[in-house]
């Protein structure tokens, strides 16, 4: 399914929204969240990864998000199509987008979960 020009991908417990199809991950980070909308966690990761790595040339999101025993696994990322770039750097970035308290919470509730 594309929900605009972003594609939905579902296959039983796992989503993944992508720009571009094949999904990829040149960079990627991961987290657990409490379980919530798939979908809706997707989205709001995918808007505030992309406000943190605009600046990078040649970046396109892929988050994908799957439902595990403590609820959610989100692995969040992308293809970068620049020669050159810093993974090490872009995955730190990434991985502080994940891990900031405010965003969890935000997306959690806004996702029909229950914050922590």
């Amino acid at each position: 399914m594309s929900r605009g020009r972003w594609h939905v991908r579902r296959e039983g417990a796992r989503l993944v929204l992508a720009r571009h199809l094949p999904a990829r991950f040149d960079v990627v980070a991961e987290t657990t969240l409490p379980k919530a909308g798939r979908e809706r966690i997707a989205q709001q990761v995918r808007q505030d990864m992309w406000r943190a790595l605009k600046g990078q040339r040649g970046f396109s999101p892929v988050v994908e998000v799957a439902s595990c025993e403590t609820g959610l696994r989100v692995r969040a990322g992308g293809r970068v199509e620049a020669a050159r770039f810093d993974r090490n750097r872009l995955e730190a970035r990434i991985a502080s987008v994940l891990e900031a308290p405010e965003k969890r919470r935000r997306w959690v509730l806004n996702a029909g979960g229950q914050g922590r």
